[in-house]
């Protein structure tokens, strides 16, 4: 291994792991709703909309404040700036023990989407400070890896507190899981205050040399975009950017594919699988533990061969046609594995997604089109579960919810391959100069 290699190695070794275990704590507070549901929607008498809707809101203030976050991100740095929001969202996830109805479900769910919406894509602009773009692809897999994780760590702990059958501390159970699933987020704010280095630069576990090497590589990476004519480096040009908007509408129907399993997984286990909390807790954990395997192998492979528009493509129109195929009646554990093919495939294509807005964009434009697409993708994460629960209480069934979740997944298929056809040499020089007079 040579040395610059081995800088890199060192450079993962030290922040992946960490940003992975906070990530794992974010998404397990994002939608631990789905197992609370269980136990909580008979207690206060919620209908499958208001659930949807509450589940929903989240995305909602995430949408808000997510451009913004991005660049106080880059004003403040990240120790001081994702710290404190992760102390912030740890705290309101943990007040979801106290919602008494719908109103105050609302409120908190839109609540912790304000305050948790600076987190994933400041750790998305935050390794475009330590890794030049072909070392990124691996490096963005091994942290959304803690997406399906979290659900492999969420399910059997959320399955085992809900199959307690009297209260605890004078808690009913959903409380509880709230409880305890959200003070870890408190903790890990404050130890991100304590060790994060906002760059390599700061940090003093890397050398001159070693400093230096990260700097010429990201130097080159910078290079390299403008002599494609995809150099975008102030704030409003990734709005005035075709190829945003267009990534931005296919991230929002990989997003309504993800969040349509996220928040009713278990409720689909229920149904197909089992009744047992504790049961649907173990089997949650199958899909999203090969999710986790797979997504990291198929960046692996991405990364090795450079290839990054069809491994994201593919994903997603497979997960589409495996999705509308729950249309057809399927059930128990066909159903099951059909839910799993899904996840797989909707990890995977995430796992290399994010390698294509940062390889056109960079400074002040990647942070500000890093959050557009994410935020405008997450709002299917409002939509998504508001028209499952919508289509359950109208119908009784989840058949027009698989087709239009396999739609929306067909469709963004067809949008990464549009938006990251090769340019003639001429459309590259013609958009450099249309971004340019935006400045």
């Amino acid at each position: 291994m040579d040395q610059r290699t081995a800088t890199y190695r060192r450079i993962t070794l030290r922040l992946v792991p960490f940003l992975f275990t906070c990530y794992i704590l974010a998404y397990i507070d994002r939608v631990n709703v789905g197992f609370a549901k269980l136990r909580m929607q008979a207690d206060l008498n919620m209908s499958e909309t208001v659930y949807g809707i509450g589940a929903g809101l989240f995305f909602v203030g995430y949408f808000l404040l997510e451009v913004p976050a991005n660049m106080m991100l880059r004003r403040l740095g990240a120790r001081r700036w994702l710290g404190p929001i992760m102390i912030a969202w740890g705290i309101v996830s943990t007040g979801m023990m106290f919602v008494r109805g719908t109103q105050s479900f609302y409120i908190l769910r839109f609540l912790l989407g304000m305050v948790e919406s600076g987190f994933f894509p400041g750790v998305m602009l935050y390794l475009t400070f330590w890794y030049p773009q072909n070392r990124r692809g691996r490096i963005v897999a091994a942290f959304i890896a803690a997406n399906p994780l979290s659900g492999v760590v969420a399910g059997p702990l959320s399955g085992w507190i809900l199959a307690a059958h009297q209260m605890i501390a004078g808690l009913r159970t959903w409380q509880l899981l709230f409880l305890v699933e959200g003070l870890p987020s408190v903790l890990a704010g404050i130890a991100t205050l304590l060790y994060l280095a906002d760059t390599p630069q700061q940090a003093h576990w890397l050398n001159d040399q070693q400093r230096a090497w990260i700097a010429q590589d990201l130097e080159r990476d910078e290079l390299a975009r403008a002599q494609r004519g995809e150099s975008a480096c102030r704030f409003g040009d990734a709005f005035h950017s075709l190829r945003v908007w267009i990534l931005a509408l296919a991230f929002f129907g990989v997003q309504m594919g993800n969040y349509g399993l996220a928040f009713w997984l278990p409720q689909i286990l229920k149904d197909t699988v089992t009744g047992d909390p504790w049961l649907i807790g173990l089997v949650s954990t199958i899909p999203w533990g090969s999710a986790a395997v797979a997504m990291v192998l198929w960046a692996h492979h991405s990364d090795r061969t450079g290839e990054r528009r069809w491994h994201a493509a593919l994903g997603i129109g497979v997960a589409g046609l495996t999705l509308a195929m729950g249309a057809f009646g399927v059930a128990g554990w066909p159903a099951f594995v059909i839910v799993t093919a899904t996840t797989i495939t909707l990890m995977c294509t995430q796992a290399v997604f994010w390698s294509l807005p940062t390889a056109v964009l960079s400074g002040a434009a990647a942070a500000a089109g890093i959050a557009w697409i994410n935020s405008v993708g997450n709002l299917a994460g409002y939509v998504s579960p508001f028209l499952i629960g919508f289509i359950r209480d109208e119908t009784g069934a989840m058949t027009i919810a698989w087709l239009v979740l396999g739609g929306s997944c067909l469709l963004s298929s067809a949008l990464i391959l549009a938006a990251t056809r090769p340019k003639s040499s001429s459309a590259a020089r013609a958009e450099s100069v249309s971004t340019a007079g935006h400045g």
